[in-house]
């Protein structure tokens, strides 16, 4: 037994499948409809309509000798769902990583200014010391 959402997903995965979703999104349409811009027959439109409905992507109405195909859009709720809940989770860790590398950067910024100036110091020849001599009067 599988989950609709595996068979969503299954179904879209053929390029033929998505072009026949994309053009059912703009309006139903009949078989022969749906076959005309591909160098497929009809029984082979059908067969990628029945993958479809068996994921329940379309529905079918028959209407004496006419069969319109119906694009079921609450279906894509369920995908978009799942995509939804997996992008704010990847948007979370982004922000927690970019909140760890911005306190990473204030931290190297600080600490990098603290040695860049103490630092300068050292690469800094000695000072002469001052000699004293004491003259005999």
């Amino acid at each position: 037994m599988s989950d609709p959402l595996s068979d969503v997903f299954a179904a879209l995965a053929d390029p033929t499948r998505r072009s026949l979703v994309a053009r059912l999104a703009v309006s139903d349409a009949n078989v022969g409809q749906l076959a005309e811009p591909f160098d497929i027959s009809i029984q082979g439109i059908s067969k990628h309509l029945k993958v479809l409905e068996s994921a329940g992507l379309v529905t079918k109405t028959r209407d004496a000798q006419r069969t319109t195909v119906h694009l079921e859009a609450q279906v894509f709720d369920l995908m978009t769902k799942w995509v939804e809940r997996y992008r704010h989770e990847a948007e979370r860790r982004y922000q927690r990583l970019d909140s760890v590398l911005a306190d990473m950067d204030g931290s190297a910024a600080r600490s990098g200014s603290a040695a860049r100036s103490g630092s300068a110091s050292r690469d800094l020849p000695p000072e002469p010391q001052a000699r004293t001599t004491k003259r005999k009067p």
